[in-house]
């Protein structure tokens, strides 16, 4: 892969820093890539090419002036499709909104506009989010870059779909129960879930709910580091909005492996994993541990979140969906149908029990970095499964009891509003990538950033742990 559109971001960057690379040549190159693979995956599902030709010349223009120029200036950007986009379709893959076409920017995407990213179009996701498949009734649903007939995950698959192939070099992602990480992992990319309040969300909901985050996706942890640059700020309209964001280096330093004392954990002592996926990450650790100070099996207690998870979310949905649900039930796909009433049954005292054993969890889980810097774990359960199916039902033989179960390794973690970050280690048992977790307690960004950093370097030096590319020719064909 030699064209513009598949350089890293930072490398993007500094050529167009440096007039050797033109934002419109880039720009072109993305614009081919995606005529040549969108019809296979269906990642991008929304764009405006003349407004972002249009752009591209005045980023151009810009340069050639030796004007002041911005972290992300001239780099075509994918906008998950649950952030409003001034003057380009915005559907949060929702049948209530398939023609809507916002007349003003979500503050995050005026905030990377005025960083010089250069808005490509929208990425698919499913409705509003909900659910680990990217398929909505809108756009359809998008393959994975390695079998399109498999899912990519979701939410912010289109997002981790573009990257994979190169249509972009970076884009945008949200997380609640894993909706950035499952997705890296499922298309052999980077996914980096930001502590609370790193990147302020003021449109969240629910304003006091620190789950749900915003965060970059990258193909590699450089790349993932650069978006979040220009996402990080703060906003009192985000209650969460905090000083974690001056924990964010403007560089990533070259971190010292041997002196960090790992946990590795293969179900973070909860979750159902698929037994193969099991053997690879147990596999995959021995490849790589020997370059920790320490590295030992050890699980966090978080004993009882599933239940907190699922009270949470569905209180979450009632008040994101529950007037939906009311006036436009018809319009409404499945998943969120089904979060917003399972919302509608919680009581007050499971609510509140809730909210308590959640704060023990928390309180719990800063203790064990304690003894221990850094939590590595599988960023999924599974592997890749056939995008017909809506979720897995069924691991080891035992039926889960949620459509979110399958789902735990990511979103036990989000419980204790983790920063996490998930990078590639190859392919599993079944040629799909498979996918590790950067883990540390809340406010560890800058640590959990450098040994990812540091050891995606390490994995990429070993054939069974680098970063896979698909197949790009079969998928143009």
């Amino acid at each position: 892969m030699t064209e513009p559109c598949d350089l890293p971001a930072t490398t993007a960057r500094r050529l167009i820093g440096a007039k050797r690379l033109s934002p419109v040549e880039l720009l072109e190159s993305c614009l081919k890539r995606i005529e040549a693979t969108n019809k296979s995956v269906n990642a991008f599902v929304a764009m405006d090419e003349k407004a972002a030709r249009k752009a591209a010349k005045q980023a151009e223009n810009q340069v050639m002036r030796g004007d002041e120029l911005g972290l992300l200036h001239g780099l075509p950007l994918g906008i998950k499709d649950l952030q409003a986009t001034a003057n380009l379709r915005t559907t949060w893959g929702s049948l209530i909104y398939k023609d809507h076409v916002p007349k003003e920017d979500d503050a995050g995407i005026a905030q990377l506009r005025g960083h010089g990213a250069n808005i490509l179009g929208k990425t698919n996701t499913p409705e509003f989010g909900a659910g680990a498949n990217t398929r909505n009734r809108v756009y359809g649903a998008t393959g994975n870059p390695f079998d399109p007939t498999k899912t990519c995950s979701g939410s912010s698959g289109g997002s981790a779909v573009s990257l994979a192939i190169g249509q972009v070099p970076i884009a945008t992602g949200s997380d609640y129960g894993g909706s950035l990480r499952t997705p890296a992992a499922f298309c052999g990319i980077v996914g980096y879930r930001p502590s609370p309040g790193v990147v302020p969300v003021p449109e969240r909901a629910i304003g006091l709910s620190p789950f749900q985050v915003q965060g970059p996706m990258g193909r590699s942890v450089a790349d993932a580091h650069l978006l979040l640059r220009a996402q990080i700020g703060m906003d009192p309209r985000d209650p969460y909005s905090n000083d974690n964001v001056m924990r964010i280096p403007e560089y990533l330093a070259d971190i010292d492996l041997g002196t960090i004392r790992v946990a590795i954990s293969t179900d973070l002592g909860c979750c159902p994993i698929d037994e193969s996926i099991a053997r690879t990450f147990q596999s995959r650790v021995k490849t790589f541990s020997n370059v920790f100070s320490e590295a030992q099996y050890m699980d966090p207690d978080l004993d009882g979140v599933h239940d907190v998870f699922e009270t949470c979310r569905g209180v979450y949905f009632v008040g994101a969906h529950g007037e939906r649900l009311a006036k436009y039930r018809d319009l409404l796909d499945r998943n969120v149908i089904d979060n917003t009433e399972r919302g509608l049954k919680v009581t007050a005292a499971e609510m509140a029990q809730a909210g308590v054993v959640q704060s023990k969890l928390y309180r719990q889980f800063l203790g064990f970095f304690q003894d221990v810097d850094i939590l590595i774990c599988p960023a999924a359960s599974v592997s890749p499964f056939p995008h017909d199916q809506l979720f897995i039902e069924e691991i080891n033989g035992e039926k889960m009891p949620t459509y979110m179960r399958w789902l735990a390794i990511s979103y036990a973690l989000t419980t204790v509003l983790p920063a996490a970050c998930v990078i590639p280690c190859g392919l599993d048992d079944f040629n799909m990538p498979f996918g590790i977790q950067i883990v540390g307690p809340n406010g560890s960004d800058a640590l959990v950033l450098e040994v990812a950093h540091a050891l995606e370097q390490i994995l990429a030096d070993n054939p069974l742990t680098r970063r896979p590319i698909p197949d790009l020719q079969k998928l143009s064909a």
